[in-house]
């Protein structure tokens, strides 16, 4: 087996490593002067099972080029069998035609990392399950909701917890999660007028009273959450924290949750690297992911069930 680590998320790479007792590839990511991406691999590559590690996160241009140009250099190295372990999908949230004359940016994603030479791909809670089918290969979705529900027993103990979705959309992540934790579930009903930007008009289940956990699959300028939490104090919440998979937290993500005076935390997974540049906000915290992934990556590389992980 081989370990490639892109340059997107490093320390998780690492991390996978070192719980499988496998090192990373010597492989140099390099930019010519245009900005056009270089990769070279060092390491033998033939006959090798390989597991190359990037997200898709931002730049998202950048790093799904360096993972497509990663993917057609170990294609042309021989390699037996080649995994793209992408902790984080992007172009996920473009899965259907949202108006006339825009594309569905997910399957061109998906068509692209098989084109350059995938023969699996291995990735954690896509933004909407249909995409695997995107894939002619076959696509392993992670789900983070295992971490999470270790995490909150610690903090929480199961106090007069609600499980909150901050959509219609995710109810059946929320659910899932509130099984687990024998939760009830709350559903907030907001509009979204353009992207990035979501006006919440209701709450529908009765929060007073209650420690509340919004759960979503990504947090991106964190406007859904902070004004989800509002909505949940404004309805008698007691305390209102969240679990995100994919902490994206871009523009004003930061300042509007420091600012927020409903949301308590913010907790997240190492599937994209935080902070991006400069000082990580107070109210977030990190939970890993690098043992589920490195249990997926093994149990791919025997040939056993991914399933029985969940």
């Amino acid at each position: 087996m081989r370990l490639i680590a892109g340059p997107s998320n490093k320390p998780l790479a690492s991390a996978i490593s070192e719980i499988l007792d496998i090192p990373l590839a010597n492989a140099d990511f390099k930019s010519f002067s245009d900005e056009e991406t270089l990769v070279d691999i060092h390491d033998n590559m033939r006959g090798e099972d390989v597991y190359i590690i990037q997200s898709t996160s931002r730049p998202a241009n950048q790093h799904f080029m360096e993972l497509l140009i990663t993917l057609d250099a170990v294609k042309r190295s021989s390699a037996r069998r080649i995994t793209a372990v992408v902790p984080y999908f992007g172009y996920a949230r473009q899965d259907s035609k949202s108006a006339s004359r825009t594309p569905i940016t997910a399957k061109l994603c998906a068509d692209l990392l098989t084109t350059a030479g995938a023969d699996r791909v291995l990735t954690m809670d896509l933004h909407a399950r249909q995409i695997q089918g995107f894939f002619n290969i076959p696509a392993d979705n992670l789900f983070g909701i295992p971490v999470f529900v270790k995490d909150i027993k610690n903090r929480f103990n199961g106090d007069d917890l609600m499980i909150v979705s901050p959509d219609v959309g995710g109810v059946v992540r929320a659910r899932a999660l509130g099984k687990k934790l024998e939760a009830d579930l709350a559903i907030i009903d907001k509009r979204r007028e353009q992207a990035n930007d979501s006006e919440v008009m209701n709450v529908i289940g009765n929060v007073e009273g209650r420690n509340c956990i919004i759960i979503d699959d990504m947090g991106d300028t964190a406007g859904t959450l902070v004004n989800g939490a509002q909505a949940l104090v404004d309805n008698g919440a007691k305390s209102v924290h969240a679990y995100v998979t994919h902490g994206i937290l871009s523009g004003p993500a930061n300042e509007r949750i420091d600012n927020s005076t409903a949301l308590e935390s913010l907790t997240i997974t190492d599937t994209i690297r935080y902070p991006h540049n400069g000082e990580a906000c107070v109210k977030v915290r990190k939970v890993t992911v690098a043992p589920l992934f490195a249990k997926a990556i093994k149990r791919t590389h025997e040939e056993t069930s991914i399933s029985e992980l969940f």
